[in-house]
């Protein structure tokens, strides 16, 4: 692959990393306007389904890039470059076929898990993402086959044309569906098949760059059976080593959507049997499909914050990505003291965004819902959902810290605890207080989740944890961004309520100023408290000095 497959592994994982948020970004986004177009019984039989394919795809491809780049690394630097494309060929052969038993699976079984969920107008919806698992499989053999050359700028780019053009066809299907007068569980699978017609270009995109790079020609391959013959792995042995390196990842990948299907399987079941207890319901009595649509809607009002936690939760990974390699160094150099201040400040900055982006987001509830979702309908889910924040992202910083040290499978135990300990409370909570007790559950599970994380660091990391500037300067600095964006929120809407008309613009109008009062608010107040200091700076790569002349010129940093 020339020149290009040279790549430092540390550029090409920046490039991988800089893919991946990417990816977040655009999937975080997209469910606003989605919602704007289907409603929340559109958003509701979207969110529903898409956890499963999610499940289903990890447990048909998770690992195996890993796994392969790691096979294919070890054939070239044997110089066995025939060897390395046998490893790609097996691979895309069980991943082909691995991907046509979860693609049946689904999709003959799409009127089954519709009636699990509790609605069998999910079938349609199903089924339709179902084809998916055609196509992603084999692509990930061909990243693999990339990143064992150290070559991510084709894994890069295929993973931000999928997700643009899965992005670009849930909004264009579910919009000529719904203005043509078809039901929003058409318009739920017109932005499902977005994840057939983004692995569709995606995988156009690979072909390309293995049209370019592909330096190994049939002939090569058939003089190679005489070449190496007696020196390759058979078959079997090839795949045995494929899955002993996968099956790891895939059992610690797999756990993070059951918190999601969870809530698939179980959310709108137990407020039909709560309703049904009741027998009636604002004087109606609610059966079949005007049941099934009932828990639809009042999932997809439960589904609205699930966005903008994932927006909060990309800052927390791209903090993940520039810290957590930095701890994984100093552990393979066995500097114990450089890890144990690494881990410190990658868990105390964490804690210093999921804090505030969990009280704004509370505070700022309703302000946020009319803007983004026209009404406010579930402002208090909401509002109990953003206190999520605060505890994925330290869970989510967590995992990579206890991964950087080696322990791989220990965020995964953790969170199958944590989802084990959420469908409790779900069945218990839902029943009683409907999407709010969901609200509640997931808050607690991924409390429960970060805090197990939390207990597995300091068990292997002797971290030295300061009470007041781990824990109570920014908990202060909080409260004060918490009373300042109060503030602006209700003077901004008695000053501007007279003057504009719609509701929407001013709530918009109300949130985006108030956001900026709360950022800048904050930020100060770490800056002035000494939370933040001048060698704290120092040890983020890449941004930390770019930090520091910005806060010396405001004459705001201690240290």
């Amino acid at each position: 692959m020339g020149s290009k497959s040279r790549q430092s592994f540390v550029t090409g994982a920046a490039i991988l990393g800089a893919a991946a948020l990417t990816s977040k970004l655009l999937g975080a986004i997209y469910r606003i306007p989605y919602q704007n177009i289907t409603g929340d019984v559109g958003l509701a039989a979207y969110n529903k389904v898409y956890p499963l394919y999610s499940m289903l795809l990890i447990m048909a491809t998770a690992g195996f890039p890993l796994a392969i780049s790691k096979i294919v690394a070890e054939r070239l630097a044997l110089g066995d470059k025939i060897g390395a494309r046998r490893v790609l060929n097996i691979s895309v052969y069980v991943l082909s076929v691995t991907g046509f038993i979860f693609f049946a699976l689904l999709f003959f079984g799409a009127s089954s898990i519709a009636r699990w969920m509790g609605n069998p107008e999910l079938t349609i919806v199903i089924k339709s993402v179902s084809f998916a698992l055609l196509i992603v499989p084999t692509m990930a053999a061909i990243r693999g086959y990339y990143q064992g050359h150290q070559y991510m700028i084709p894994t890069a780019n295929s993973q931000i044309v999928e997700q643009i053009v899965r992005v670009i066809t849930i909004l264009i299907l579910s919009y000529w569906f719904i203005n043509n007068g078809y039901s929003v569980y058409y318009a739920a699978a017109g932005a499902t098949f977005g994840a057939v017609t983004g692995a569709i270009f995606a995988f156009l995109v690979l072909l390309l760059y293995w049209k370019k790079t592909n330096q190994i020609t049939d002939e090569m391959i058939l003089e190679s059976g005489k070449i190496h013959i007696g020196k390759q792995e058979d078959t079997t042995q090839v795949i045995k080593k494929i899955l002993y390196y996968s099956i790891p990842i895939a059992l610690g990948s797999i756990i993070l959507p059951f918190f999601q299907i969870v809530d698939s399987f179980s959310v709108s079941n137990v407020i039909a049997l709560s309703v049904t207890k009741s027998k009636f319901l604002f004087g109606t009595y609610l059966k079949g499909q005007m049941l099934a649509n009932f828990t639809e809607y009042w999932f997809g009002i439960y589904s609205r914050g699930q966005a903008l936690i994932q927006f909060a939760a990309f800052f927390a990974t791209s903090l993940s990505i520039a810290l957590v390699p930095a701890v994984s160094g100093a552990k393979a150099k066995n500097d114990m003291d450089l890890v144990a201040k690494g881990t410190e400040l990658a868990l105390r900055l964490t804690l210093m965004i999921g804090l505030p982006a969990s009280i704004g987001l509370a505070v700022l509830a309703e302000p946020v819902n009319i803007m983004l979702y026209k009404d406010n309908v579930g402002t208090d889910t909401m509002a109990i959902l953003a206190f999520t924040t605060i505890f994925s992202t330290l869970f989510m910083t967590s995992s990579g810290i206890l991964q950087g040290i080696g322990k791989v499978m220990l965020p995964a135990k953790n969170l199958l605890i944590a989802v084990i300990f959420k469908l409790v409370l779900n069945i218990t909570l839902v029943y009683y207080i409907s999407i709010n007790g969901a609200a509640i559950a997931t808050v607690t599970a991924y409390g429960l989740a970060a805090t197990l994380n939390i207990v597995s660091i300091m068990r292997y990391i002797d971290i030295k944890i300061s009470f007041s500037n781990f824990i109570l300067k920014p908990v202060i600095a909080t409260l004060m961004m918490g009373l300042f964006v109060f503030i602006s929120k209700i003077l901004i809407q008695v000053g501007l309520e007279p003057i504009i008309l719609s509701e929407r613009l001013l709530m918009a109008i109300i949130a985006l100023t108030s956001v900026g009062i709360g950022v800048l608010s904050f930020v100060v107040s770490l800056f002035i408290s000494g939370a933040i200091t001048r060698q704290d700076l120092n040890r983020i790569p890449k941004y930390g000095q770019k930090m520091i002349k910005l806060a010396d010129k405001v004459k705001i940093l201690k240290g």
